[in-house]
């Protein structure tokens, strides 16, 4: 490891090359790193040249170089945004004043942990992801999967940069915890539970790329408002690259239930899985299922956590900068409806508390004008039926609804009924097998798995019939 040249191993803006300090620290981590992608990595295809983009640098053009290359030589760099000249902190009670370049001691200890939990999200879902090439509906889709893997990965160097160059010791011991956990696994889970959910059939991934990772868009967006400028820099960064897993996920299920409708036109009664198909009741069951499992992951409606991030300005609101004039959040409200007595009953709850509903607002509305493009594809393709949100009350395990129970429209109801209803509005295990039988492998440049409908263009140029993984070695 002493002989690397680390601007061609590790392409980056951040002078590693000239940082002996951070170079000794990755010398030790980049070999953990490359075992732990090989051993709970991509388990399919981990040899085969694979038509990937690579951030090289930030400049125009450089952030999305596209070739083949195998997947464990993939050149994870290291990039933050340029430094916006003179920048002052967005929101909070530091608003105004210029930015952190260093960690302010009082603040260490949460920065750190903010900064754990949102790395701990990358490497977990590479992991729930490792065996599903196994299954590719087409080389395209495969191709996408690895695209989001190596990405997910390389957002892991960007947070454990922050851990080895700003915390010392202790960030170089989260560093390796990081790589030391494992999704779903009894003993030693990531941290947020989403993350230890498996993933094993098409429909999952593309509604966890969908509505998992689009949380992932806010909370990068949220921290990339950070009084801290080296966070506030990675994080947006990253968000050019998050664009590509939420349109992987979007795209995906759109083709999904363009496909379900198209062969609802041939289907005896009406019945796409009679043709093969993945039929829009199942299709709406997912996405209720993980539409509510990710909204979850923007913490309790009421938190006096979030309060305190916002006022530090460790975290600031979505676009922060842009879209408010009024940065303290002091003196105003948020009327939140909470279940008092038997009844849902609106309550005012201080502004800065409600942070996390707030941002959850703002990515509730997102998923919303996703779901309007699916059913104007379903316009499009003659059929009545449409593809719905459900109420943010629905199916939640934290916050204030978590004790509660609701229907999709979000209606307050008992224990009793949801347990008689619930096979109707999220997967039951017959929906999972069902979904599972459909999983074959289609491995022909231009072939596509029945159940889904091939894109309408290919990727950086290329036709939908590249080859986007080379499957002969």
């Amino acid at each position: 490891m002493s002989a690397v040249d680390y601007a061609e191993r590790i392409p980056n803006n951040v002078n590693l090359s000239n940082d002996k300090r951070l170079q000794r620290a990755l010398e030790h981590w980049l070999p953990a790193y490359l075992d732990w992608w090989n051993s709970v990595g991509p388990q399919v295809f981990q040899n085969n040249e694979v038509y990937l983009r690579t951030a090289i640098s930030t400049e125009p053009g450089g952030w999305a170089n596209f070739g083949y290359v195998r997947m464990p030589e993939y050149r994870w760099g290291i990039f933050l945004t340029d430094p916006e000249p003179d920048r002052v902190i967005p929101g909070g009670d530091h608003a105004g004043k210029p930015v952190w370049q260093e960690v302010p001691g009082e603040y260490r200890n949460a920065l750190k942990r903010i900064i754990v939990v949102q790395a701990d999200t990358e490497p977990a879902s590479v992991e729930q992801q490792r065996y599903l090439a196994s299954t590719a509906p087409s080389l395209y889709d495969a191709r996408n999967l690895f695209q989001v893997n190596v990405e997910e990965g390389r957002h892991l160097w960007a947070m454990v940069y922050l851990l080895h160059a700003y915390f010392g010791r202790d960030g170089r011991d989260e560093a390796d915890e990081l790589l030391a956990r494992r999704a779903g696994d009894a003993d030693k889970p990531r941290i947020l539970d989403a993350f230890n959910q498996p993933c094993t059939d098409w429909l999952t991934f593309h509604c966890f790329t969908c509505f998992t990772d689009r949380d992932g868009k806010y909370q990068l967006g949220s921290l990339a408002e950070s009084a801290f400028d080296p966070l506030s820099r990675t994080c947006r960064f990253m968000l050019t690259e998050e664009a590509h897993h939420l349109f992987v996920g979007e795209s995906g299920l759109e083709r999904i239930i363009r496909r379900s409708a198209q062969l609802l036109r041939d289907a005896p009664n009406g019945d796409a899985r009679a043709v093969g198909g993945i039929d829009l009741p199942t299709v709406q069951k997912y996405i209720n299922y993980w539409f509510s499992y990710s909204l979850d992951l923007f913490g309790a409606e009421v938190s006096t956590n979030a309060a305190d991030y916002f006022a530090s300005g460790l975290k600031g609101r979505w676009r922060e900068a842009k879209d408010f004039t009024e940065h303290s959040a002091l003196n105003q409200t948020r009327a939140i409806t909470h279940v008092q007595s038997g009844k849902l009953v609106d309550v005012d709850v201080p502004l800065r508390n409600a942070m996390n509903e707030l941002l959850r607002s703002d990515y509730a509305d997102d998923c919303a004008r996703v779901v309007e493009r699916w059913n104007k594809a379903l316009e499009d393709e003659g059929l009545d039926s449409r593809i719905t949100l459900p109420s943010t009350r629905f199916h939640r395990r934290q916050g204030i609804y978590s004790d509660s129970h609701f229907t999709p429209e979000g209606e307050l109801i008992s224990a009793e009924e949801w347990e008689r209803r619930k096979d109707e509005w999220i997967p039951s295990d017959s929906d999972r097998e069902y979904v599972q039988s459909l999983m074959k492998p289609v491995l022909e440049p231009g072939k596509f798995a029945n159940y889904i409908a091939p894109p309408r263009r290919g990727i950086h140029g290329q036709t939908v019939e590249f080859e986007y993984v080379r499957t002969d070695g």
